[in-house]
């Protein structure tokens, strides 16, 4: 007989049940949240295991790949689908949790969720550890912004290079107030130079990185762009068409059909927010500083004009992300429109 099992993780303990084909539970209880005791529990309960379901979180890609080096049949599950099913439980513990994910696993009641790869995850940190430190900064100026308006100081238009300049010029002659803000700028200069570093680093690893290289062939993809991407997707096998990619990063409209009412929404925004908003900035740069002229570019600037350049932007990040998907795919690059002869 099959048996399957269900994994309600938390940061120190791991509620875990196992139940049999007909749903009956056959071993529950709670072990520490480490492969190796997780491995240890399961392989005591005496049964082999057709599935080991866990929600997506934190800890799950880790436990995942131990429990899969363990040589346990372990999935990682989407929680959205998850959540709606204990939504309907009148009592929500990790006990009752760890019996619904069972029972998913042995209904088939779930979507299974892609764990990334090592490579993709150490990438993934990198891109998310630099644009915290942005982040942070501006966080910082809009702060000191905010303060100095209290005293009719203020800071007005100027770049991120000019802003300490601006506001030490309009502190002269106010020793208390830059007694206080003078920390804050030197904070400020310490995260835009850990930055630096972040950035240098990142820029470093796309050079070496084929397939970042071909995309960045894409007129308004950089960088950041394309490392986000990659990590986003991480394997573009995974993906039967390459239509598909536009959906799996929310950039396409939600739909509400029922009866006579058949209604678009706005785009989904469930997928990967970074990969989503680099694509978006790619977009924008491809239709307002990119004068290379390409079907893309025209494209674009023809829904703009009919829907606005925001709208237009959002079209052109899913097209982007479609491109990308197959360029990353047929190990092509992209190639610009063959120039016309004059009349």
């Amino acid at each position: 007989m099959e048996h399957f099992a269900g994994l309600d993780v938390s940061l120190e303990a791991t509620t875990v049940c196992v139940v049999d084909a007909c749903g009956v539970v056959v071993r529950e209880g709670t072990c520490a949240s480490e492969p190796e005791a997780l491995a240890g529990w399961l392989g005591a309960a005496g049964v082999a295991l057709s599935l080991v379901g866990l929600e997506a979180g934190p800890l799950s890609g880790w436990l995942w790949s131990g429990l899969r080096a363990a040589g346990l049949p372990a999935v990682c599950l989407e929680t959205r689908r998850l959540r709606g099913m204990t939504a309907a439980l009148p009592v929500k513990t990790d006990r009752t949790d760890a019996r619904a994910i069972a029972q998913a696993m042995r209904c088939g009641l779930y979507r299974a969720v892609h764990v990334k790869s090592a490579a993709s995850q150490e990438l993934r940190l990198l891109l998310s550890s630099r644009q915290q430190l942005l982040r942070l900064r501006v966080d910082l100026d809009n702060g000191v912004r905010g303060s100095l308006k209290a005293f009719g100081l203020k800071v007005g238009r100027v770049g991120a290079s000019g802003f300490a300049d601006r506001v030490l010029e309009l502190l002269q002659g106010r020793p208390s107030l830059a007694g206080v803000v003078r920390p804050l700028l030197a904070a400020r200069a310490e995260l835009a130079r850990q930055f630096a570093v972040l950035d240098a680093e990142l820029r470093r690893l796309v050079r070496q990185h084929g397939t970042c290289r071909r995309l960045m062939t894409v007129p308004g993809v950089g960088p950041v762009a394309s490392l986000a991407y990659v990590t986003a997707l991480d394997d573009p096998s995974r993906f039967r068409r390459s239509r598909e990619v536009g959906a799996y990063l929310g950039l396409t409209p939600r739909r509400y059909q029922s009866g006579e009412v058949d209604r678009l929404g706005r785009v989904s925004k469930a997928g990967d927010l970074l990969a989503r908003e680099a694509l978006f900035l790619a977009a924008h740069t491809l239709l307002t500083r990119v004068k290379r002229p390409s079907a893309l570019r025209l494209w674009g600037l023809a829904v703009a004009k009919r829907r606005g350049l925001r709208r237009a932007t959002v079209a052109v990040a899913r097209r982007l992300a479609v491109l990308l998907h197959r360029i990353w795919r047929d190990g092509t690059t992209f190639r610009w429109p063959t120039p016309q002869p004059a009349a």
